[in-house]
């Protein structure tokens, strides 16, 4: 089964990581989701948390979707933002 996600109709292109990572976001639109909580729904226990990989994948996700739909709250996280007319997930 594959997991499918498009930009204005456009399909993208997501690795399954990133894919993961959009899929989380969506679940939690609109709330700020600290880089701990986006490590641990990503990776096993084994995954080195000083690693700059989930900046990574957020920096590629930002080119793929448009780099103001996810908002970096320093010192806090990430929050993705919806579009005009969307409603905000409770």
């Amino acid at each position: 089964r594959a997991a499918r996600a498009s930009v204005n109709g456009e399909p993208l292109r997501l690795t399954s990581l990133e894919y993961r990572l959009l899929h989380y976001m969506m679940m939690h639109q609109g709330r700020v989701i600290s880089r701990t909580e986006l490590v641990e729904h990503l990776y096993d226990q084994d995954f080195d948390r000083d690693s700059n990989t989930i900046e990574v994948f957020v920096g590629r996700l930002r080119k793929k979707i448009g780099s103001d739909r996810i908002e970096t709250v320093r010192g806090l996280g990430y929050r993705l933002t919806p579009l005009a007319g969307e409603s905000e997930a409770a």
